[in-house]
């Protein structure tokens, strides 16, 4: 019975060791992906901030109290709308009183104008008027007694008579005429209409400081900045509001230094939003920096870009990511960037072949986020391993895995 027993005991510690030996001994799982034919797209993807191709910056004139604020952010406006209006008392108050001497002195100067003291004035007139009206029944009576001196009805010197009334009567009216022009000279007509037109100006000038407090955009667009609100005191030249046409933009493009080598004008941009997902905007690359400037930790050159902007939904200011697509390789033959290693300082990948991997060396081409192409060392149909922790080296044997499995 013990030696039955240690006879088992010996071939469960054969066969613990001979399952040991061959679990060392087996190849590791190792998954694999096929090298593909397609068209390559090179895309530099970075950030940049949106802003109004052509914009004003409307600015108080004078010091003051807003008084009210009649746009928000995203307003349209036309040119001259009013976007805010301050208050000034000293100015209202000075418009007031060049109103008030106005009054006075059109009053004042309405004597003169139609012809001094009005009492005098309307006697006279009252004393023309009869006149005319005596001369021109005397006229009449005259007419009729030069045809009864025709017919020798009347004698001439009843005729000679009424012509001499006639003259009388005209006489009286030239003498009431000229003192009725007397009221008034020339000089004082002009002094008066002088101080007309001086208050007139006044009121004019306090009219136009005042109307300063209106605060009116001068041109067409859309208030895309505007802070303030009522009861602020202002100084002049503080910032009411930026305005700016928003249906074109210009895009400052942010691209790191190193990357400007992949970027050249008349590149298509893609320009997203996060605010605005599923929405791009299109654009052009049109102008290369003229100099690399900070931002932040990075040192970038600003390329300008300029995207149309339908509906105004880009709104100026935006910090939006850009996609500059820089090269295309079409028909390309690509790999996973995954698959590509340094070994000895050369870069290659490990080749599937049969049931081992062979180290392959590679030059590589363009690249996009997640594919590189492959200029030399593989063709369409390999397959390459992917990224994995396990130690390959050339000729190791394998077990090769489809590259979705496990995941």
């Amino acid at each position: 019975m013990k030696m039955i027993l240690a006879l088992v005991a010996l071939v469960v510690l054969a066969a613990v060791g001979w399952l040991a030996f061959s679990f060392r001994n087996a190849a590791p799982e190792v998954r694999f992906t096929t090298v593909k034919t397609e068209d390559l797209v090179d895309t530099l993807n970075t950030n940049g901030k949106v802003e109004p191709l052509s914009w004003i910056a409307l600015r108080a004139e004078h010091s003051g109290r807003l008084a009210d604020v009649r746009v928000q952010k995203g307003s349209v406006v036309a040119a001259g709308d009013i976007v805010a209006t301050m208050q000034n008392l000293e100015l209202q108050k000075s418009l007031q009183a060049a109103e008030a001497r106005f009054t006075q002195v059109e009053g004042e100067a309405q004597n003169v104008l139609q012809g001094g003291n009005s009492a005098l004035r309307s006697e006279l007139d009252a004393g023309m008027s009869r006149l005319r009206v005596e001369i021109t029944n005397a006229e009449a009576e005259l007419a009729a007694t030069e045809r009864l001196v025709s017919r020798q009805a009347a004698t001439p010197q009843e005729a000679a008579m009424m012509r001499g009334r006639v003259n009388l009567l005209k006489e009286q009216l030239r003498g009431l005429e000229e003192r009725r022009d007397s009221l008034v000279s020339p000089g004082d007509r002009k002094a008066a209409e002088g101080r007309i037109r001086e208050a007139q100006t006044a009121v004019a000038m306090a009219k136009g400081k005042l109307e300063q407090g209106n605060l009116r955009s001068p041109i067409e667009g859309v208030v895309y900045q505007i802070d303030l609100r009522p009861g602020a005191i202002l100084n002049p030249g503080d910032l009411i509001a930026n305005i700016g046409k928003v249906d074109s933009l210009q895009v400052n493009v942010y691209v790191d230094e190193p990357e400007l080598g992949r970027v050249a004008i008349g590149q298509p941009v893609t320009v997203t939003w996060d605010a605005r997902p599923g929405k791009e905007w299109k654009g052009a690359v049109e102008k290369m920096p003229m100099q690399i400037v900070p931002l932040g930790s990075r040192q970038v050159g600003e390329v300008l870009v300029t995207i149309a902007n339908p509906g105004n939904d880009l709104p100026p200011g935006a910090n939006v990511n850009i996609a500059i697509r820089s090269r295309t390789a079409p028909k390309a033959i690509t790999i996973p960037k995954e698959t590509l290693r340094r070994e000895n300082g050369v870069t290659g990948v490990f080749l599937l072949e049969k049931d081992k991997v062979a180290w392959r060396p590679v030059e590589t081409g363009i690249s996009n986020v997640t594919r590189t192409q492959i200029t030399r060392g593989l063709q369409a149909g390999d397959r390459v391993a992917l990224a994995t922790d396990l130690p390959l080296r050339h000729g190791s044997p394998v077990k090769a895995l489809d590259e979705d499995a496990g995941l």
